[in-house]
């Protein structure tokens, strides 16, 4: 098989081409029947045809792309039919009534019991013999007393050889679903990393870059990617956030996978190749997952940055444990998540692009739960004009704002720029805006008001800030302490305002910069905890964030809102925006704190 059947399906693989249909489907449809024919001749000899199924298996290519293409067509058809059928069998051979008497329900106790502690208590024994934490080891035990599909072909194998008689058959029949029933609550119970994150150590831009006196201390970032559309943007932003001269970065890359036909979690560490090279030939161009591996690992070696790229596939709603389980296991200082919405200029046209509400459940999550700060990147093709990186094309100048208003996430965001101004083709604008004074109220109005409402978001900020005084100081502290290290480097401007509205839609709809940095505003200062009761698009960005992403504002440039990390115990933050979902979202929730 492996000498006549190998070469000749690696003929096949090379020659199912992508683009021709009516080749793949012959070759599909060839590969199938050998598939049929290798189990025949398998259970010809005595032995049963799922073997020759699995060794004809072993034949086909595994890096190219017509195994990808085949799995595809028939992982369906198999997992969701004839899969289920099988199982179905199985159960339809098992007759529990011939379980009878005291001496067969204490065999089958004692069979359960020899097959839980002999895999369990093993594997834990070897396991705490490897430096495995206790927990885990015990997690692994656990799930390496799981018995699957194999086990049940075994068991049908002796039924049908007459090796298990009716009664014996049932037994280990129930063992094996027993055992593989308890995996689930018990892996649960055991191992949970991603929800013990009370010890975890809170990490800040502010006191990563501004209190390390050491230049060989890295920034930690996690990149999360949704595809290979997010990819340019991220890396772009990771460009220009990448420090030329001190403090340099190590980028974790975390491809977000949606899993939807299992229920755990898996997370894969790509180990990059020993000899340095970059390994984009290795991968298909039809392979999305692949595209974004590829454009991070080329990126390293051109950017000079230490990329290290992760997949974390996941269900959505328990992805956001993966994002900080990570984040707090690689001592990250930010994560950078992609905004659940894209723009793309068609022409003179924008089109927008919604993955959908499960992904920006995701954002909120892990701005609710993350051990260190957050930027959410709202894409409108940030740096798309630039066709290479890393000192290539130096004098097209890229343009950034930071919008100021003050409080802990604006002075986040103020060091992020002056990171930012360190690199040569980045040019860095402060705009601090300075309410007018004698002003009592601050208009900020994203629609008109209208009565029917009931499809949009309606939030609120607290009233009072955290405290006035004491935030007033650290904003003017910190902007003293920007001044002294960045000032040759930025551009700074104050600004008297009376609609801020107006003000920050004027900045988002010139084209004089290619990227706006807001802060989430969640301890609002005077200006801006006088805001009322307003419509919203997005709540999770704050005021600001939420109205230079909002639809149809004729905004053009790509926003980042970032939300500092404050280590304060959920139950001691001051109150946060509080949000209600009405009909178009059909789920209603009330949160007070972020």
């Amino acid at each position: 098989m492996l000498i006549i059947v190998r070469p000749a399906m690696s003929w096949v693989a090379q020659r199912a081409a992508p683009g021709h249909d009516i080749m793949d489907e012959a070759y599909i449809c060839l590969t199938l029947a050998g598939v049929m024919l290798s189990g025949f001749m398998t259970d010809l000899i005595g032995i049963h045809a799922i073997f020759g199924a699995f060794v004809f298996g072993l034949t086909i290519p595994k890096g190219g792309e017509f195994a990808r293409r085949l799995i595809k067509r028939i992982e369906d058809f198999v997992s969701g039919l004839l899969l289920p059928l099988y199982f179905a069998s199985s159960g339809l051979k098992t007759d529990v009534a011939k379980i009878h008497g005291i001496e067969a329900w204490g065999l089958l106790a004692l069979v359960i019991s020899a097959a839980c502690a002999g895999k369990i208590l093993g594997t834990f024994v070897v396991a705490m013999m490897c430096m495995i934490p206790v927990r885990e080891s015990l997690t692994l035990g656990v799930l390496m007393n799981t018995k699957g599909l194999v086990e049940l072909i075994v068991l049908n194998i002796g039924k049908e050889k007459k090796v298990l008689n009716d009664e014996m058959f049932a037994i280990l029949v129930i063992m094996a679903l027993f055992t593989t029933f308890m995996t689930t609550p018990m892996v649960m119970a055991i191992y949970r990393p991603a929800r013990n994150g009370s010890s975890a150590v809170h990490r800040q831009l502010q006191k990563d870059l501004s209190h390390s006196k050491r230049p060989q201390n890295k920034l930690r970032v996690l990149a999360c990617v949704r595809g290979f559309g997010n990819s340019t943007s991220l890396i772009n932003l990771i460009e220009t956030t990448r420090s030329t001269k001190k403090f340099p970065m190590k980028l974790y890359v975390m491809h977000l996978v949606e899993l939807t036909d299992r229920s755990s979690s898996i997370v894969m560490v790509h180990r990059s190749r020993k000899n340095g090279l970059p390994f984009v030939n290795r991968f298909h161009q039809g392979d999305s997952h692949d595209q974004v591996a590829a454009a991070f690992d080329t990126y390293s070696q051109l950017g000079r940055v230490t990329v290290q790229p992760t997949t974390a596939i996941s269900a959505l709603s328990t992805m956001h444990e993966d994002i900080c389980h990570v984040a707090k296991e690689k001592t990250v200082a930010m994560i950078i998540l992609p905004f659940h919405k894209q723009w793309r200029r068609e022409g003179e046209e924008e089109a927008e692009i919604n993955v959908g509400y499960g992904w920006r459940g995701v954002n909120e999550r892990v701005l609710k739960n993350a051990p260190c700060s957050v930027a959410v990147l709202v894409d409108r093709g940030f740096g798309a004009e630039f066709q290479q990186i890393s000192g290539v094309n130096a004098n097209l100048t890229k343009r950034v704002c930071l919008v100021f208003l003050g409080g802990p996430d604006d002075r986040e965001a103020l060091e992020l720029g002056g990171r930012m101004a360190e690199h040569p083709t980045v040019r860095v604008t402060i705009l601090r805006f300075v309410e007018k004074t004698g002003l009592e109220d601050v208009i900020f109005r994203a629609w008109p008001s209208s009565s029917n409402d009931s499809a949009e978001e309606r939030y609120s900020f607290p009233t009072t800030p955290k405290n006035n005084e004491t935030d007033k100081e650290v904003d003017e502290a910190a902007l003293v302490e920007f001044r002294r290290r960045w000032a040759e480097k930025t551009e700074y401007a104050e600004k008297v305002v009376r609609n801020i509205t107006e003000e920050v839609l004027q900045l988002g709809q010139s084209r004089e910069y290619e990227l706006l940095i807001v802060g989430n505003g969640r301890f609002p200062t005077t200006i801006a905890a006088k805001l009322r009761d307003h419509l919203a698009e997005h709540a999770e960005l704050g005021p600001l964030g939420d109205l230079l992403a909002s639809s149809g504002q004729g905004v053009v440039c790509s926003v980042l809102v970032i939300q500092q990390h404050d280590p304060v115990p959920s139950a001691d933050k001051a109150p946060g925006p509080k949000i209600v979902r009405c009909k178009d979202d059909a789920v209603t929730a009330n949160e007070s704190s972020v």
